[in-house]
């Protein structure tokens, strides 16, 4: 049978599956039959570990990821979590412990797995002399069943690029295709690795959108980013990983949460701050949780601003500090993700 022919039959079967793609007027829609809820687990980790020579890149990781839920993993360079999401993937085999994926694992259901999982890489390397059409064309061929070409192209926004060869794409527009290579099989599970690096406001915000009619579908979406406030508008829940472990698990209000404080105070003084006992006297303060330094500014977690501000200060003005800057914001997974590792995700 034809690749064509092949994609035809596949369309047909688009009747009774749950499509997450355009609609007739040419706008991303979700079916009004979501796909059906499956109790347990999409991904399943029990004592994964993977070593490189004498580093551990993975070290005894157990997780999972519940059905239809957007999961977020975070972390700094070499925390492990590239390793492990190659794992999941089937790109990489671990030294020791089980992966299981919609009740399957790489061993004996590789051919079945493939079918139902879809990968967004970072960077993901195309036939340059292909044109769009092309591209999608091939990879829709590697399906048994999935979604029209051409609802591809209009979910990737890539009408007007249809017949342009891949060499001739901005970075953002690359990106965009390799989203819906990755959507072209209507996969159950779908892994997305850093999906809106290089797209412009507009684009990352048709992508959000996007992965929300994905969770509404029923779909389960393991999430990378750099973007703190991406994971945190996506994310039903998210772990943190450092050194190969995870150090923190949870929705993001609950991480947030474990700042200790709802806000977050930021100051700098001026003068000599070798003499470090004046930070003793601000942590005693009532409703100051903890203190810490980043990028040359102090950071003190606090829980009612209304009352520990005026308190900081009236104990800096005692210890004849004078500020030089001033600032308070709400915590943010930026704040946890500092916390936990010590830095900031997106210097990396």
């Amino acid at each position: 049978m034809s690749v064509l022919a092949s994609m035809d039959d596949g369309a047909k079967n688009l009747a009774t599956r749950t499509s997450i793609f355009a609609g007739t007027d040419g706008a991303p829609a979700v079916s009004s039959q979501p796909l059906p809820q499956q109790p347990g687990f999409s991904l399943v980790l029990r004592g994964l570990r993977k070593a490189f020579g004498d580093v551990v890149a993975v070290d005894g990781l157990d997780l999972e990821v519940k059905r239809g839920e957007c999961f977020g993993l975070l972390g700094p360079n070499g925390a492990g979590k590239t390793t492990t999401i190659e794992i999941c993937e089937g790109l990489s085999s671990p030294d020791d412990g089980t992966v299981e994926l919609l009740g399957l694992n790489w061993r004996t259901g590789a051919d079945e797995l493939r079918q139902q999982i879809g990968i967004q890489l970072q960077e993901t390397r195309f036939p340059d002399k292909l044109t769009v059409d092309e591209t999608l064309r091939l990879f829709r061929s590697f399906f048994h069943r999935g979604i029209s070409v051409e609802d591809s192209i209009r979910t990737a926004q890539l009408e007007e690029k249809r017949r342009s060869r891949v060499v001739g794409l901005s970075g953002g527009q690359r990106q965009r295709l390799a989203m819906a290579c990755a959507l072209v099989g209507d996969p159950e599970l779908l892994f997305l690795d850093e999906p809106t690096t290089g797209l412009d406001p507009q684009a990352r915000r048709h992508l959000w959108d996007l992965i929300d009619r994905l969770k509404k579908a029923g779909r389960t979406i393991i999430l990378t980013t750099h973007y703190m406030d991406e994971a945190e508008r996506l994310c039903d829940r998210m772990a943190i990983m450092d050194h190969g472990k995870i150090i923190a698990l949870g929705t993001p209000q609950e991480l947030i949460a474990s700042v200790g404080g709802e806000h977050i105070v930021e100051f700098a003084i001026t003068g000599d701050e070798s003499d470090r006992g004046w930070v003793d006297a601000l942590t005693e303060i009532p409703d100051v949780n903890s203190h810490r330094v980043d990028a040359g500014l102090h950071q003190l977690s606090v829980r009612e601003l209304h009352t520990a501000v005026p308190r900081i200060f009236a104990a800096l003005t005692s210890l004849g500090l004078q500020l030089s800057e001033f600032r308070t914001h709400s915590a943010t997974l930026e704040d946890v993700f500092v916390r936990l590792t010590g830095r900031n995700l997106r210097d990396e």
